[in-house]
């Protein structure tokens, strides 16, 4: 009987959210079903089409904890106010790099994390996998500007790779590129081209940046800084160089890498993952960090925070309109595509029909059945709506991988979240902020299995988690934890 009543109470929880609602926001009734969203997720790409930048596209990647994911290729025609999936022929939706040929912007090249290289020459409607001699570990793209035919690829553990035929066939191109003492290259994560010499490459890889001069033929160590993740190069004066880093700032060139400083004046985070230079104006440049958008008007010399209305400040790649340099965009994690229409001075959020969210876990407020919560693996989603509209939850989240929901029957401000590696977290706010409850879990058990969360509806304090170790068991609402 009691199990009886449990089954009916779950059933109308989801009749709740799939009817209609009175405001008509749902859209999806019995034997029907239509996307909710949550839109956003984590953007690890961006491209603008430079013939049309009102079309963007945008690479989501759900890369985590050593676990590809990601929803693909995402397209706006519109200046990002709308977004469609374009992912046929895409068998790998893990996407961290675009590229469009500037000859012929029909045709897109897309760089997944575990299919390889994918191409298109219809604007993203249909993708081909193009990776004969190639790697499959794409972490970054780049075109050369004067023979879109060439294309380099930064691989991981694989070095750099190069086609001469758009992508038919690959080469890796290595020599003088560093291997471990397994004899495996370093992770690199960027590949750029000199716009006014395409014979001069840049790849930074997590021991350095290299240089090439002859079209990858050979390369040479210029800068043993390690984690290199972005480099920006003057489309003026070419010797200017802006490499990103992951734990040293911004570094700056004034001769082509033959000697860097520090360019971290008013950077507070010097994780930078992105880099871009606004073409008229190259004294101007946008760095994107873990912690948001900071910009420079003289060259790296001094930085500002610029956060305005990006609720969402894990920035993982930038994009200015060449067209109107004012417009910029942001991809984030897992806040999804912010745009500014005013050199970042202010951001909006332009996710309309961009899922690059798969979502692993779902809890609904018994108090309030509007009120959703969604476990994906780039954060936690809230919808007060029934899922009409979503927002990332995510402060103090310091693993997004969410793989089991709880909250709290008798005070449902209280959640818990499970994640993979990170073990568990608690919010006494309604996840406006997060804590790791992981005393006495351990590091060996910190993966919460999926959907293993459960309260114990007698005492809410009694907690269990499904851990790679077994079960464990809290009594005082996460504090600690003993193994059961």
């Amino acid at each position: 009987m009691r199990l009886t009543a449990r089954l009916v109470f779950q059933s109308l929880l989801l009749l709740s959210l799939m009817w209609p609602g009175t405001d008509g926001v749902v859209q999806a009734g019995i034997n029907v079903w239509t996307s909710n969203g949550p839109y956003g997720g984590k953007v690890a790409a961006l491209a603008i089409d430079p013939s049309n930048p009102n079309i963007i596209y945008a690479g989501t990647s759900n890369f985590n904890e050593g676990v590809a994911g990601g929803a693909g290729v995402f397209k706006s025609v519109n200046g990002g106010a709308n977004w469609s999936a374009i992912n046929s022929g895409l068998t790998s939706t893990d996407v961290h790099a675009l590229a469009i040929d500037p000859s012929s912007t029909n045709t897109i090249y897309a760089g997944t994390y575990s299919g390889g290289v994918f191409k298109s020459t219809d604007g993203g409607a249909n993708w081909s996998a193009v990776n004969t001699g190639q790697d499959f570990v794409i972490a970054a793209l780049a075109i050369d500007p004067l023979n879109p035919n060439t294309i380099y690829t930064a691989s991981a553990r694989a070095g750099i790779y190069k086609s001469t035929n758009g992508g038919a066939n690959w080469t890796a191109v290595n020599a003088g590129l560093p291997r471990d003492t397994f004899g495996v290259f370093d992770w690199f994560q960027v590949v750029s081209i000199d716009p006014s010499n395409t014979n001069t490459i840049y790849a930074g890889s997590d021991t350095g940046l290299f240089k090439s001069t002859n079209a990858g033929g050979s390369w040479s160590s210029i800068s043993t800084r390690p984690f290199m993740a972005a480099v920006a190069i003057d489309p003026l004066d070419t010797n200017t160089i802006y490499a990103g880093t992951d734990g040293v700032g911004v570094l700056k060139s004034t001769n082509g890498g033959g000697s860097w400083s520090a360019a971290n004046t008013g950077l507070t985070s010097l994780d930078v993952r992105a880099l871009a230079a606004d073409p008229s104006n190259t004294d101007t440049i946008y760095a994107g960090t873990s912690v948001g958008v900071f910009k420079s008007t003289n060259g790296g010399g001094s930085w500002s925070a610029i956060n305005s209305g990006l609720t969402s400040t894990d920035v993982h790649a930038l994009a200015v309109d060449p067209s109107s340099t004012n417009i910029v965009y942001v991809g984030t994690n897992p806040g999804g595509i912010f745009k500014s229409t005013n050199g970042g001075a202010n951001w909006t959020a332009v996710n309309t029909g961009l899922i690059g969210s798969d979502v692993r876990a779902l809890a609904i407020d018994r108090s309030n059945l509007g009120t959703v919560y969604a476990g994906t693996s780039s954060g936690v989603f809230k919808s007060t709506d029934s899922g009409g509209s979503w927002g990332a939850v995510y402060t103090g989240l310091t693993n997004s991988f969410i793989s089991a929901l709880a909250i709290d029957p008798a005070n449902t401000n209280t959640v818990y979240a499970g994640t993979r590696g990170g073990g568990v977290f608690k919010s006494t706010n309604g996840g406006a902020n997060w804590g790791a409850v992981n005393s006495g879990i351990g590091a060996v058990n910190n993966g919460i299995a999926a959907q293993a969360l459960t309260i114990d509806p007698s005492n809410t304090n009694t907690i269990y988690a499904g851990t790679g170790g077994g079960v464990f068991k809290s009594t005082n609402g996460g504090a600690s934890w003993s193994a059961a």
